[in-house]
């Protein structure tokens, strides 16, 4: 145990002085006792003298003192604090065959209106990250219980070349296990990985990076399952250096991600269509150590000492310590 001030503990010197003049005080008054030689006379005056009981209302008053002390010094003490551990990464394609408008009002913007509505569902208490990828991927916002800053996150996508699906997989799994990882070393979790998801938003066509299936092996060794949701229709088209490219969606190859993870297929879904997908996810709470300021105990515990010392003053001595 530490203290916030431990200056304010040589109030206990105060307490401690109070002790040493109590036991003084006994001392002399034993010592005028015993100046009372006819001891058959002291005894019919005072045939039950309160003995143990004269000290117990004194020594549970100097323990509230004592208390109090240690509380007006604001103890801190290490405590484990819950830490909710299920996760959910969201993976949006941001390639330029997301800018397609065969999906109202594109691709892309209908994605983001999902992932925000898919967000927005979440429980407060899931850790949420956000992954981006078109010819690379990256961790844009960490597992986070920010809920608004991945929201944030989310609206500010812009475009780029190709499409690393397999590669989006891989950093969500890597954002997924920072998690854990955040606990520190000794803290208690539970039992197991912490569950987890990935929700990946694309229009299926892997273009760039590792493939799928390397990355389907890779969720499915980590025990992460990846719900996708597929953007686009077979019609679909963009506009790129003046010239009109097909960007037809890859519905099957989205769904084979899906199936060999453990995950759900969509195509085109809106938010509320995805609760099924944080309702299995479950949820694990470990703990981490946190330095938290205990000084209610010792001020709770001053406080029943004080009301043991006037209660047991007043029941024996009919009066208050």
């Amino acid at each position: 145990m530490s203290f916030l001030s431990p200056g304010r503990l040589w109030l206990l010197l105060a307490v401690a002085a109070l002790v040493a003049v109590y036991l003084l005080a006994q001392r002399r008054r034993t010592a005028y006792a015993v100046r009372f030689t006819n001891l058959d006379l002291l005894d019919r005056i005072a045939p039950k003298r309160p003995g143990w009981r004269r000290h117990a209302p004194a020594g549970a008053f100097l323990l509230m003192l004592g208390l109090l002390v240690v509380g007006f010094a604001k103890p801190t003490a290490e405590v484990q604090v819950p830490r909710e551990r299920a996760t959910v990464m969201v993976a949006i394609d941001v390639s330029n065959s997301m800018q397609a408008t065969d999906v109202a009002p594109n691709r892309l913007e209908a994605a983001q209106q999902a992932a925000g509505a898919f967000v927005d569902q979440l429980p407060e208490r899931f850790n949420v990250g956000l992954v981006t990828f078109s010819g690379s991927a990256q961790v844009v916002v960490a597992p986070t219980q920010d809920h608004a800053a991945v929201r944030q996150a989310v609206r500010n996508l812009s475009l780029g070349p190709a499409t690393a699906i397999g590669d989006a997989v891989f950093s969500s799994l890597q954002g997924i296990s920072t998690v854990d990882e955040g606990l520190a070393e000794g803290d208690a979790a539970a039992d197991g990985p912490a569950p987890a998801r990935i929700v990946l938003m694309s229009d299926g066509s892997n273009t760039a990076g590792r493939s799928p299936a390397e990355a389907a092996q890779a969720a499915r060794a980590a025990g992460v399952p990846v719900s996708t949701i597929a953007y686009g229709t077979d019609s679909g088209t963009i506009t790129l250096g003046g010239s009109t490219q097909a960007v037809p969606v890859d519905e099957e190859s989205l769904a084979e991600l899906a199936e060999a993870t453990g995950g759900e297929a969509y195509t085109a879904a809106s938010g509320e269509e995805l609760s099924e997908v944080y309702a299995d996810i479950g949820s694990s709470v470990g703990t981490r150590a946190e330095e938290r300021e205990v000084s209610g105990w010792f001020i709770g515990g001053g406080l029943l000492a004080a009301a043991v010392a006037a209660g047991l003053s007043l029941l024996w001595f009919s009066r208050l310590p």
